[in-house]
């Protein structure tokens, strides 16, 4: 996982993206590439038609732009991150250039990344958009690392792989084995009432066990409780560093309506979340 792409974006969890992106580059000795962000014309002018307007003027623009880049490069500077370029190694940074991108212009330059960081989204003005997420998500074709509003202090030692049986959870899998082989604990932890057909906790852990990786399993009955609440409760329990989950199984209108694990994660995770759709 060489390529991590970062939307750079002015909001309240940005540093802790950042740090996030930063501890992920360092166990690949990646290339972290910023990119800056700005939402999409339909949402800004649903929000507000003054803003819009100004927001899409091409001075302002540009001055965000460069304000998205100094703040990147910036982090890069305090902790001592060189510029990519020919010769140097271990963890680089680049900048992506050009204009302002929006959510879905981020969900298409995603697909050449091997994962793309960003922040945990929230309803307050100074949280990240879950439009981004979004898009990125069901666009890029490529996994997402969810930073929680305070960056860990480790990541990848102890992951809890959240086995709901889905198609999304198994491609999430094959996407986190670069970090599964790095870890040195992997929990498969099933949740009754967030479970798909398919094949138990038991059977995931003996695939994961072939590749020389020590697997434990854990099932838990979560009653009338939400599933996703469950999840985060036993990944505090057990000293997680990492989540790794797939994203929406269930529709995301029907989440949007009903509730899911993945809503529900979304909202209260205060743990890196890996994820795929």
């Amino acid at each position: 996982m060489k390529n991590i792409l970062v939307p750079i974006e002015e909001h309240d969890s940005m540093p802790a993206v950042l740090e996030t992106a930063w501890r992920f580059a360092e166990m690949f000795e990646g290339r972290i590439e910023g990119i800056a962000l700005g939402p999409d014309t339909g949402d800004l002018i649903a929000a507000d038609f003054v803003i819009a307007g100004s927001i899409f003027d091409e001075k302002t623009r540009r001055e965000l732009v460069e304000h998205a880049r100094r703040l990147f490069e910036d982090f890069m500077h305090l902790h001592n991150v060189p510029a990519s370029a020919a010769g140097v190694e271990g963890v680089t940074y680049g900048w992506a250039g050009g204009d302002m991108s929006t959510d879905s212009g981020i969900g298409a330059y995603g697909r050449v990344a091997d994962i793309v960081v960003i922040g945990r989204p929230g309803a307050g003005r100074g949280d990240p958009r879950r439009a981004t997420l979004e898009s990125v998500l069901f666009e890029a074709g490529r996994p997402i690392l969810i930073a929680p509003r305070k960056a860990p202090d480790k990541l990848g030692e102890n992951i809890v792989i959240s086995w709901n049986r889905s198609t999304e959870t198994a491609r999430t899998i094959g996407f986190a084995m670069p970090l599964l082989k790095r870890a040195k604990r992997i929990v498969v932890l099933t949740v009754t009432g967030a479970m798909s057909p398919g094949p138990s906790a038991e059977m995931l852990a003996k695939s994961l066990q072939r590749h020389a990786l020590a697997v434990d399993v854990v099932n838990i009955d979560s009653g009338s409780r939400p599933a996703g609440k469950v999840i985060l409760e036993q990944c505090a329990m057990l000293g997680a560093d990492l989540l790794v989950k797939g994203g929406y199984t269930q529709s995301r209108l029907r989440q949007l309506i009903f509730g899911g694990a993945t809503s529900e994660i979304l909202a209260s995770a205060e743990l890196p979340v890996f994820m795929a759709h």
